[in-house]
């Protein structure tokens, strides 16, 4: 499973906060992707332009 991390604070996390990737889909070009925190507690689902942003990937 593909663990992202945050690069800088984002949507109220801090940065180095560790995801998930849980899903990702596209729809007529435009990707999403569902997220949830290590401890399974929240989820969050972004577009490809805020993961890039905002992410790097952490282990996959």
């Amino acid at each position: 499973m593909k663990i992202y991390k945050l690069k800088k604070n984002f949507k109220g996390f801090k940065k180095g906060t560790q995801f998930y990737l849980i899903a990702e889909s596209e729809f007529i070009g435009i990707k999403e992707f569902v997220l949830r925190t290590k401890d399974l507690a929240i989820r969050i689902s972004i577009n490809e332009q805020e993961l890039l942003h905002n992410f790097i990937l952490f282990r996959e």
